[in-house]
């Protein structure tokens, strides 16, 4: 989710929203011999080239070969998972630490600041846990955590996520295609759009108490994007159980999206004809639009999308990366927006 810029939290000369990590307050060296990124695809005349995408190091493979190994932190529970064979779901990039991933979060459900997630999370009860399933639907579906769980066969998936405030993180999920879920629900064919509902309840969640947003959190996705094989409800990071802060205990990943687009702690899923509004969009539309692709051609209305900063590589000064279409994943989504203006359907 977006946070809200305050007096603390200075902007980068070049672009983008820069929030201080404590690890990053004394610049690093730069690394020597850092990676140059490739630009991807340019937007033509409002529409995204939909021919085959040279692609980078990073997305070229997806084999068990592909990506960093993932050593278990020791933190929670371990959710044993299979390396995923689906096409760009294993990226070469260096994994995120995962005390950077667990201290450094948006979850406006326990406060507004960067640390509040990982202060005051611990709250949150996630047993006994219900998702619901309903709507557009011809078996609707109430299912606990156990049988969540045990719906489909866990997968590791390293996926790049790009905040639209300008920072990035690379992150080691453990969960399954959400289509998997949504099929057993059997989606009819009015089903067009896909919401997804948070928990909002203010004695778990402190944050829910103000008025940053009305609650609950809402998020939604057109039925393909939904459906599509990275779209991925995950369960875990590292080889464990989700924290709190990471919305636990199941939470959506939509790796070419900005990260505000995958809700967290989710207790519904709604198939519907049209779409819902999403919160951040009743909040402020001019700013966040339905889709909300990774574009590096679209600007926020307050900053440049066209570049990023990672978190945990080289400290507030390092050079920033070159954000890439579709967050690197062009090759694998780029069809679902064949003729968009993504200008217009941003």
């Amino acid at each position: 989710m977006p946070s809200i810029l305050t007096s603390r939290h200075a902007a980068h000369p070049d672009s983008g929203r820069v929030h201080a990590v404590p690890s990053e307050i004394t610049p690093q060296a730069v690394y020597a011999g850092r990676r140059q990124w490739l630009r991807e695809a340019a937007l033509l005349g409002g529409g995204v080239l939909t021919s085959a995408l040279p692609l980078t190091g990073a997305q070229a493979q997806s084999g068990p070969a592909a990506s960093a190994t993932v050593t278990r932190p020791g933190k929670r529970a371990a959710l044993p998972a299979v390396r995923s064979s689906v096409p760009g779901a294993l990226a070469l990039d260096k994994l995120t630490s995962y005390e950077h991933i667990t201290t450094y979060n948006n979850f406006y459900e326990f406060g507004t600041d960067k640390s509040d997630p990982a202060e005051y999370a611990h709250t949150l009860r996630t047993r006994p846990w219900t998702l619901s399933i309903e709507g557009e639907v011809g078996r609707p579906l109430k299912l606990g955590l156990d049988e969540l769980l045990k719906l489909g066969a866990m997968e590791e998936r390293i996926y790049r996520l790009r905040c639209v405030e300008g920072w990035s993180m690379v992150i080691p999920w453990v969960g399954y295609s959400l289509s998997t879920l949504l099929q057993r629900a059997q989606p009819t064919s009015r089903a067009k759009f896909v919401e997804f509902v948070s928990l909002a309840d203010p004695q778990q969640m402190p944050g829910v108490r103000s008025s940053v947003l009305d609650w609950p959190y809402v998020e939604g996705l057109r039925i393909d994007e939904a459906m599509h094989p990275l779209t991925l409800m995950a369960f875990g990071l590292y080889g464990e159980v989700l924290p709190p802060q990471n919305g636990a205990p199941l939470r959506l990943v939509v790796p070419w999206k900005y990260g505000f687009k995958s809700a967290k702690s989710i207790v519904a899923i709604r198939l519907t004809e049209k779409p819902s509004p999403s919160s951040w969009m009743r909040a402020n539309p001019r700013e966040y639009g339905y889709y909300s692709n990774v574009n590096p051609t679209v600007d926020h209305p307050r900053w440049s999308q066209a570049t990023e900063r990672r978190i945990g590589e080289g400290g507030l000064f390092a050079p920033r990366k070159p954000t890439l279409m579709f967050n690197g994943y062009a090759a694998q989504v780029g069809q679902l927006y064949a003729g968009m203006d993504l200008r217009k359907f941003y």
